[in-house]
């Protein structure tokens, strides 16, 4: 039996993915749609590999019963989950993605029960979403039991890829999200700003957005208000503020389409994601007053991606996991980002 699949491998975190699991000594079995890219890319590293659609149903539950676990790469995950995730449960293979997207999260989380019967873990977010904040946010909780309040923040100094592009520019006009007494409530996009000062001196203007912690991070620690701010330049925050009035527009096929076309291909060289980093910070307090914080420094993004999820997919392989819908920290605790290289808790 090869180790696992990477489904979605020519896209550019898939690549990237197949990349380091090659250079760790891992034998995937790499598939997707493309099969002049993903025959390409199995001939470079020496891989076998599967081409097929999410709708070819035969040919991708053969595919899972090859393998112990997948790595699902091919977004936006908002299109694509279900039907990975259903095969999954059909073939009794475990489920792990790279989505950030909080609907994702809470479909996942609904098949909790169903997972558990087939006795496969489902845990969608193992790459940079959701990872280093999900342990942030358990590492406070550990730090203060009687936590009400979550508050989180990112900052990711570098360039994004065509499908992490994609994927914001499908949810132009769907606003923000936060959660309040244990619900996810829609807000405004770009509802609030805050100062954040991210340690070293580094502190910026953060926005709040529908990050997947809003889901993933209740699910980990149960607290109930949670919300998220990314750093944004100005000119993306004033478009964020304006797809407020216009986002119905943005959203309409016409626009999509035309948005989707100027996304440029591809994502960060290897020299930029060598030279990224990302930094986090939490805070979380209670109704009497108590409040902690906690920063983090990770390597850049897509950089965590593929290696958090070849982390979580060695465990997996070693036995190493719990059955039905988990969470990173959940399931592994608060420190398994700091088995990541390159990564620093205050």
């Amino acid at each position: 039996m090869s180790n696992f699949l990477i489904y979605g491998a020519n896209g550019y975190t898939g690549e990237l993915i197949t990349r380091v699991a090659v250079e760790r000594g891992f034998r995937p079995i790499i598939a997707g749609r493309n099969e002049a890219s993903i025959k390409a890319l199995a001939e470079k590293h020496g891989l076998e590999y599967r081409v097929f659609s999410l709708d070819e149903t035969e040919k991708l539950d053969a595919a899972l019963n090859e393998v112990a676990t997948v790595i699902h790469c091919a977004g936006p995950f908002s299109l694509t989950s279900r039907k990975m995730g259903e095969a999954c449960l059909r073939t009794k293979t475990h489920y792990t993605d790279i989505t950030g997207e909080i609907a994702v999260f809470e479909a996942c989380a609904l098949a909790d029960k169903k997972a558990k019967e087939a006795g496969i873990m489902v845990m969608p977010g193992v790459g940079f979403d959701v990872v280093p904040s999900d342990c942030l946010a358990m590492h406070l909780k550990d730090r203060l039991p009687s936590a009400t309040n979550l508050t989180l923040a990112f900052y990711g100094m570098g360039r994004i890829s065509h499908g992490t592009q994609a994927t914001m520019t499908m949810n132009v006009g769907n606003g923000g999200a936060v959660r309040r007494d244990g619900k996810i409530m829609p807000v405004p996009a770009a509802w609030r700003t805050r100062e954040i000062d991210f340690g070293n001196g580094v502190v910026k203007t953060g926005v709040t957005i529908p990050w997947g912690d809003v889901s993933t991070a209740y699910h980990s620690t149960g607290i109930p208000n949670i919300e998220v701010f990314t750093v944004a330049p100005p000119s993306a925050l004033k478009a964020m503020k304006l797809s407020r009035y216009v986002g119905w527009l943005m959203a309409t096929g016409p626009v999509q389409r035309y948005l989707q076309s100027k996304i440029k291909p591809g994502g960060p060289s290897d020299e930029e994601r060598a030279k990224g980093k990302t930094l986090l910070w939490g805070e979380a307090s209670d109704d009497d007053g108590n409040q902690i914080e906690a920063r983090l420094q990770c390597p850049e993004g897509y950089t965590t991606t593929a290696l958090t999820a070849l982390n979580i997919t060695e465990k997996i392989l070693a036995g190493n996991f719990t059955t039905g819908f988990q969470t990173p920290a959940k399931a592994y605790g608060a420190d398994l980002i700091l088995e990541i290289d390159g990564t620093n808790r205050t």
